[in-house]
């Protein structure tokens, strides 16, 4: 087996840092990871494209659902645009129509406006009602790349799914509770070729408490830790090695 690549997800400049010092391959820059990621900020693309890894962006404009107005579609290409024009390696996509089935037409949008760069499918995928239509319609598209959790709230627990989606020949990656304590049960099922991982830790609170009071901080929130990409990182590089022996 080759080596698994491992991309974090960030969405502030100490996520990156700690990406890297973690021995991450591949970054995708968000912001509000506690919203399921949303477009980065032209000064946080910045910062990503003059490190080291490959920066994969998140295109979403909002929170919420992937069925987007024609505006928004609008919104979503000029991202795309501004991701190129930036120098990142590619972008995080996804569209949906109001019954979940992936939105062809917005899709063909994006991957169009894309052209050159990598293309991740987003997990809009685990909202659709047909795995085999959404996973033709990303062949039709080009897309090989899908993230996913297997249409369940981790990817452990969609796992089953995941597999299913694997027998259509693209790379699917898991995402969604992914940690070092369970990469070994993804690689046992799965052609595991990469895999998403927030990797992230609670923050400690702040020093003034008005920066929670005020709404400034939500309670509860969540940055990347160096300590578990670096785990997750080991506990990739082992399952290629091989158990132990002795």
């Amino acid at each position: 087996m080759s080596r698994i690549s491992l991309e974090i997800c960030v969405d502030d400049a100490a996520g990156i840092a700690a990406a890297r010092a973690g021995g991450a391959d591949r970054i995708e820059l968000c912001a509000a990871l506690a919203l399921g990621g949303l477009t980065p900020s032209a000064g946080l693309i910045a910062l990503a494209a003059a490190g080291p890894l490959p920066v994969m962006a998140m295109i979403r404009p909002r929170a919420g659902d992937f069925h987007w107005s024609a505006p928004e579609r609008r919104a979503i290409c000029a991202e795309i645009a501004t991701m190129r024009s930036a120098g990142l390696a590619g972008v995080v996509i996804g569209a949906s129509l109001p019954d979940g089935r992936l939105d062809g037409e917005a899709l063909a949008e994006q991957v169009k406006a894309a052209e050159g760069l990598d293309i991740t499918l987003h997990r809009a995928i685990d909202l659709v009602p047909d795995l085999a239509e959404a996973l033709a319609l990303c062949r039709s598209l080009g897309i090989t790349r899908i993230l996913s959790s297997g249409g369940a709230a981790s990817a452990e627990l969609g796992l089953p799914r995941l597999v299913e989606m694997a027998q259509s020949g693209l790379s699917i990656m898991p995402g969604g509770g992914v940690s070092a304590d369970n990469a070994a049960v993804f690689a046992k099922s799965l052609p595991l070729r990469e895999i998403h991982a927030s990797a992230s830790a609670p923050l400690a609170a702040p020093a003034d408490p008005r920066i929670t009071a005020f709404g400034f901080q939500p309670a509860g929130a969540r940055g990347t830790d160096t300590a578990k990409v670096r785990a997750l990182r080991m506990a990739l590089d082992q399952i290629v090695a091989g158990p132990p022996l002795g």
